[in-house]
């Protein structure tokens, strides 16, 4: 459902989250190493996410990245949107112009109304699911997830 870089983007975040300590920076070779990611790569997602303000860039020797704002303002559809975008959230499940989730005249396609209260469960989770909530899930998990 998710891309491999919007799941390697939402694991940077919670990363950045659990390492939040007063305004420090974290390089990119260390978080490359530390999730797995080859850093080129990451450092596109890494901008990406610092552009829309979800993240701190600091460049220069002592420089990095930290979370750009409070691990409770920043939820799982502000990442999927910036990376993924919300088409998942919007648009017909298998494609179809005509059908009405992408045009207001349209028809209904196949599977539009079984998979239109999926996507409404899928919305709803992801707008209401923050990094706070992420975090409170992992404690005494440290071996539970691994990043």
């Amino acid at each position: 459902m998710l891309s491999n870089t919007c799941k390697y983007a939402i694991r940077a975040v919670i990363y950045l989250a659990v390492n939040d300590e007063d305004g420090k920076k974290i390089g990119i070779k260390q978080i490359s190493k530390d999730l797995d990611i080859p850093t080129p790569f990451l450092g596109k997602i890494l901008q990406s996410l610092a552009k829309q303000k979800l993240l701190k860039s600091t460049k220069g020797p002592h420089g990095g990245f930290s979370i750009g704002r409070a691990a409770e303002d920043i939820t799982l559809y502000d990442i999927v949107s910036i990376i993924d975008g919300s088409d998942v959230f919007t648009n017909c499940l298998i494609g179809m112009h005509s059908c009405k989730s992408n045009n207001s005249d349209g028809y209904a396609c196949p599977v539009h109304d079984q998979y239109s209260a999926i996507r409404k469960q899928m919305y709803d989770f992801f707008t209401s699911e923050t990094i706070a909530k992420i975090l409170s899930n992992m404690e005494d998990k440290s071996d539970y997830i691994k990043l």
